[in-house]
C-alpha cells in the first residue's frame, strides 16, 4: 500500500464548511504528514495518508493467503511425510503472504531475500496463491 496525497484548501470566507471536509476526510485514512501553508486568502492543506480501506483489504488478503498456506503445508506436510516447518518454513508464511507471488520467479526473489528455501514445493506454493487470489476476486 503507497501514501496517497490529497491537498485542501480552506478558505478564509468559508472556513468552517471546508474544516468539516477536512476533518471527515481525516476520519477516514492513516495520515502520514500534514504540511500547511498560507496563501491568497486561505489555507492550503497537504495531506500525506494511507486509505484505511485499502489497508483493511490488503490485511484480509494476507489472512487468506496465510490460512491456505497453512493449509496446503499440513496437506503437504502428511503427504511427504515431512514436518510442516520442512515444508515451508514458518518464517517465510507471511512472507509469502504479504507479497503474494504467483510466478515462481517472484517467489525465488522473496526466499532469496531470507536466505530460506523452499525445495521442489515452489510449483504448488505458487499455485495455492494463485488459488486463494481467484477465491478472493470471485
Amino acid at each position: 500500500m503507497s501514501t496517497e496525497i490529497r491537498t485542501f484548501t480552506i478558505p478564509d470566507a468559508s472556513a468552517d464548511e471546508a474544516q468539516g471536509h477536512l476533518s471527515s476526510f481525516l476520519r477516514t485514512v492513516e495520515v502520514q504528514r500534514i504540511d500547511t501553508a498560507y496563501a491568497d486568502g486561505g489555507w492550503r492543506v497537504l495531506v500525506l495518508y494511507k486509505d484505511l480501506k485499502r489497508k483493511e483489504e490488503s490485511l484480509q488478503i494476507e489472512a487468506a493467503i496465510n490460512a491456505a498456506l497453512n493449509g496446503w503445508r499440513d496437506r503437504a506436510a502428511a503427504r511427504e511425510g515431512l514436518s510442516r516447518d520442512a515444508v515451508l518454513s514458518d518464517e517465510l508464511v507471511p512472507e509469502i503472504a504479504r507479497f503474494a507471488p504467483t510466478t515462481e520467479r517472484e517467489l525465488s526473489i522473496i526466499v532469496g531475500a531470507r536466505d530460506l528455501g523452499v525445495g521442489h514445493f515452489g510449483g504448488e506454493i505458487v499455485q495455492v496463491v494463485r488459488a486463494t487470489l481467484d477465491e478472493l476476486i470471485d
